[in-house]
């Protein structure tokens, strides 16, 4: 398997790219607008062909490279069926896999950060990876307050879906704000601070409190992202 991970230091956003060997037919998650050059950089130096370009959920602290992407290679752009971005190609449901070229992506409902936050599990029959978005980060939890987020239904997504993945599971989030670049279900289930020890009440009366100021981007990006990364 062809595996890179991206890295936008404005937004500290983690983009995927992925493929089941160089010249093979390949899908990014996450990708950043101001980024893209990079990414199609990657894709004809690795002699790829991109098919799918998915969003987690919708960004606020930074613009998409859906719309990009989709115009500069025809790829179908991807989000879950929530989202209300209507300039998505396709929307994938619960339980659903996307399967490009052999690496299958089962798609699994994670609401908490938005309430159309999805995560996608690399090899679902086996789990290898899940790429989780903004509702589990390294070590923390994405935030609840805007975007109708939800911390208890955060908390039902942690605990009773990506939780029950198996524990050598590999953790990729869309953001990291401290360096860490992997964790795994095992880890995050032991010494996420937010998550272990803790009860449902504790957790929601944690997230109803950080108190955090609105991200620097999300009256533009928020728009933006609707319309995949296009001004409208």
């Amino acid at each position: 398997m062809l595996f890179r991970q991206f890295f936008d230091t404005t937004s500290s956003t983690y983009t995927y790219l992925i493929a089941s060997g160089k010249g093979r037919e390949a899908l990014i998650i996450d990708p950043v607008k101001e980024q893209v050059p990079q990414y199609l950089t990657a894709i004809e130096q690795l002699e790829l062909r991109l098919l799918r370009a998915i969003d987690t959920h919708t960004h606020a602290d930074h613009v998409t490279g859906l719309g990009d992407l989709r115009d500069a290679t025809g790829c179908v752009t991807m989000m879950g069926e929530f989202t209300k971005a209507e300039c998505v190609s396709q929307s994938v449901r619960e339980g659903e896999v996307i399967d490009v070229d052999g690496i299958r992506l089962g798609a699994l409902y994670t609401p908490g950060h938005t309430d159309e936050s999805f995560s996608f599990v690399l090899r679902p029959e086996a789990p290898y990876a899940v790429f989780t978005g903004d509702v589990l980060l390294i070590r923390g939890t994405g935030r609840t307050d805007f975007q109708n987020g939800d911390p208890e239904k955060s908390w039902d997504s942690i605990v009773n879906k990506l939780f029950r993945l198996p524990d050598e599971t590999l953790v990729y989030p869309a953001h990291d704000y401290k360096g860490w670049t992997v964790s795994t279900i095992g880890e995050e289930k032991r010494f996420n601070p937010r998550i272990a020890g803790k009860t449902r009440e504790q957790y929601v009366e944690i997230m109803r409190n950080l108190r955090l100021p609105d991200p620097r981007l999300m009256d533009v990006a928020i728009p933006a992202n609707l319309a995949c990364g296009k001004a409208r």
